[in-house]
């Protein structure tokens, strides 16, 4: 996290709110849970295996961003995992709850978390944590970011041919990405954009790839195997009311260097720029498409 002067926040970086949502239509309403003591068992399947989902979302005057649709994909991620989870009806009030308690002054980052729960046995565990906006997420948004083209190692055609994988799924066992992160990071890059075996255009480890081109934005489909992004499918509701197609199309990396200009969505950071992929500089010009003011009016903040 960025310090409070760089998250333009009034507070600290350590500041969270965490709330302990029921995980069965029998148990107690969502609770907060003091944010400075254990939460999770030592054996919990979410921090031993990584054997859980999560959703991330942005908390903006105090109200989360389009809730509904990360409850659709943790309820998607969850039944690939085969995990029941609360209702949603539970996580709305955990949620509603965690951002009353976070209070409108600040943005903030609010994450659901679904865990099989102990190894021993029991019930899955489930809760919400509040973090401020990082400042990097914050620099990301203003100043755009420099990415590096980094091979998955699959084919575009493997969520198909191997579920099993759970590639379109917002798990828990996120180590490889964070991997992929710090690796682009020693390398003097903000950001990563995956490519298939095959050459094909993936995904940021915690992004959508989009491009402008033509006067049309375009973006690469699901089934190559990527997370449907929650933030793409508000702001295309947007583009499409005014006017602007939106399009999914299989894309190589040929393709964004020539575009008229690309970006990656996400939950929080919202809308970043790619100023350059490795040591092609891409174009800075204005695409005629106005991306980061239709995703701002998709997440409530325009």
């Amino acid at each position: 996290m960025g310090t409070a002067a760089e998250t333009g926040t009034d507070r600290t970086d350590d500041a969270r709110v965490v709330v302990l949502v029921a995980g069965g239509p029998e148990g107690p309403r969502p609770r907060v849970h003091p944010s400075d003591q254990p939460l999770l068992l030592a054996d919990d399947l979410a921090a031993v295996r990584g054997d859980g989902c999560f959703e991330t979302l942005l908390v903006v005057g105090g109200r989360p961003a389009k809730p509904e649709r990360h409850l659709a994909r943790l309820a998607r991620s969850a039944a690939s995992l085969g995990l029941t989870g609360p209702s949603p009806e539970q996580w709305l009030a955990g949620i509603d709850l965690a951002a009353r308690r976070w209070g409108p002054d600040s943005e903030a980052m609010l994450r659901l978390v679904l865990s099989r729960g102990p190894e021993r046995g029991g019930r899955e565990t489930a809760y919400i944590t509040v973090a401020p906006v990082s400042g990097v997420a914050l620099r990301a948004r203003a100043d755009g970011i420099a990415v590096t083209a980094l091979g998955r190692g699959y084919a575009s055609d493997v969520a198909a041919s191997a579920p099993w994988l759970l590639l379109g799924s917002k798990t828990l066992s996120y180590a490889a990405n964070m991997a992929a992160l710090r690796h682009a990071a020693a390398a003097g890059f903000d950001d990563v954009i995956y490519l298939s075996s095959d050459g094909e255009v993936l995904e940021g480890p915690r992004s959508t790839v989009v491009i402008a081109r033509g006067g049309e934005l375009v973006s690469p489909p699901a089934e190559v195997g990527i997370l449907e992004g929650t933030t793409l499918a508000a702001m295309a509701e947007i583009a499409g009311a005014e006017g602007v197609r939106v399009r999914r199309e299989r894309l190589l990396l040929t393709d964004l260097l020539a575009a008229d200009a690309v970006w990656l969505l996400s939950s929080v950071t919202l809308c970043a720029r790619v100023r350059r992929v490795d040591d092609v500089t891409l174009s800075t010009g204005d695409p005629g498409i106005d991306v980061v003011g239709m995703v701002d009016r998709a997440v409530g903040r325009g």
